[in-house]
């Protein structure tokens, strides 16, 4: 059997009003399921690692194959529970320890 190989990603929210850790994960699967439908947020394997509203931050983990996929979706994401937002990726990484590292730098 073949191991999954995923990747983290750090996202950092650009946001006047930071959206709750609901209202955030809700907008990143609705835009994959937008965009890809069903089965393709499906083969995402997404995940929400971390969410730090005091630093605007978050870290989303993802299958490596749907990686494009992950990021394609989060550039479309424009509100957040009726809030505008912009999220940037900062960062991706094999490992979260890797990522934090690099976050640190």
């Amino acid at each position: 059997m073949k191991r999954v190989k995923r990747r983290y990603l750090a996202l950092q929210l650009d946001s006047e009003n930071v959206p709750s850790q609901k209202e955030f994960l809700d907008a990143v699967w609705g835009a994959i399921a937008k965009l890809y439908g069903e089965f393709g947020a499906s083969l995402t394997s997404l995940a929400l690692i971390d969410y730090n509203i005091e630093d605007k931050r978050a870290v989303l983990r993802a299958n490596l194959a749907t990686m494009d996929q992950v990021r394609t979706a989060l550039a479309s994401i424009t509100t957040i529970a009726g809030k505008a937002v912009a999220l940037h990726v900062l960062a991706c990484s094999g490992t979260i320890k890797a990522l934090r590292t690099h976050l640190k730098n």
